[in-house]
């Protein structure tokens, strides 16, 4: 526990140093943003934006990949009390456990650590952020948007071209570093405006999607006007994981009593949603729930012998302890003008 209290206590003084430092695209672990300022930040982006093709990038290994000694490095450009340093050594120089030996290490940093996101960050602002920040200067006509958090990123571009200069410079630059992007997961993408209209006059289908911090993200238009937008819905794939972890404890946990199951199934639909509920993911967020719910019956049915749960007797129980789905969250104009008005003020 004193270990934890020092990691904060220094996490603080970083987050005080870097706040100052970090770039307006960068959203991990700021005070005053989340996941959420992020996806609004790029909702905004791509829809005001000329943005065309997507950039999706995945560091493969990144907190098990990085380089103690340039972290080190780059800490000292603005952190002058070695006694922090010291530290910071300290904890790096911890290791990992495999198979209950502890060895030394040189890259990744402590697993469990609380200031490990942070340091993350550090490392990707001079790795990544500075660089990009400039090479976007140089080396681009076009528009380009850029949004990361943590060490996931998405960057927007106007022209192809300028797209694939930029992913063999960000390969290059990972490699001098020791990262590397993972080459099953990074990709150029045709996203934007345009994808649906440019794609069908080359023969091709519908427009690509990507992923970033839980939401699946695809090209739609309004029904009135038909204007483009971004609609996210929940990635299919972190529904079922989610729905499988709540199976096995449902089955673990059968016999406890109705309303105490009920209880527990209520925060779990909540904090689902608290998370997902966004504009045009409501069908996804009614999936989740309705999901949830046959699971429960068949539990029920299951521990009763006479099987006398109906389905209309069912939902009147779901009723009582699972929350209906609603949107929770503004649309991201609307959120991100609303923040960016309170910190002009």
């Amino acid at each position: 526990m004193s270990h934890k209290l020092v990691q904060k206590a220094v996490m603080c003084v970083l987050n005080s140093v870097y706040e100052v430092d970090f770039l307006g695209f960068s959203y991990g672990l700021r005070p005053g943003r989340s996941q959420h300022t992020a996806l609004d930040a790029l909702d905004v982006a791509i829809t005001s934006q000329k943005v065309n093709w997507g950039l999706d990038a995945d560091i493969k290994g990144f907190v098990d990949t990085i380089d103690h000694e340039w972290l080190v490095k780059f800490l000292e450009h603005r952190i002058g009390d070695k006694r922090i340093l010291r530290l910071i050594r300290k904890w790096l120089r911890a290791g990992v456990s495999e198979e209950g030996q502890w060895s030394a290490t040189t890259v990744g940093t402590p697993q469990g650590a609380v200031i490990l996101p942070l340091l993350g960050s550090v490392f990707l602002h001079y790795v990544l952020d500075l660089w990009i920040q400039n090479w976007r200067g140089r080396n681009c006509r076009g528009d380009v948007v850029i949004v990361r958090y943590a060490d996931d990123f998405i960057i927007g571009f106007q022209h192809r071209y300028e797209a694939v200069a930029c992913l063999e410079a960000i390969k290059e630059r990972m490699g001098k570093f020791g990262l590397e992007l993972h080459g099953g997961k990074t990709r150029l993408l045709e996203f934007g405006r345009f994808a649906a209209s440019n794609r069908a006059e080359r023969g091709l289908g519908t427009p690509e999607t990507f992923d970033f911090l839980g939401f699946t993200h695809v090209c739609d238009v309004t029904r009135r006007g038909g204007r483009f937008r971004v609609k996210r819905i929940s990635i299919a794939k972190r529904i079922q994981a989610k729905l499988a972890e709540i199976k096995e404890k449902l089955r673990r946990h059968r016999h406890r009593p109705v309303g105490e199951t009920g209880r527990w199934l209520g925060k779990v639909v909540q904090g689902w949603l608290n998370y997902h509920a966004v504009p045009l993911n409501r069908v996804r967020s009614q999936l989740f729930r309705d999901e949830i719910v046959k699971m429960w019956l068949a539990v029920l049915r299951r521990r009763s012998q006479r099987s006398r749960w109906t389905w209309s007797r069912m939902q009147r129980l779901a009723r009582k302890h699972l929350p209906a789905p609603r949107i929770l969250h503004p649309y991201p104009n609307q959120r991100h003008a609303a923040r960016l008005k309170a910190r002009a003020v």
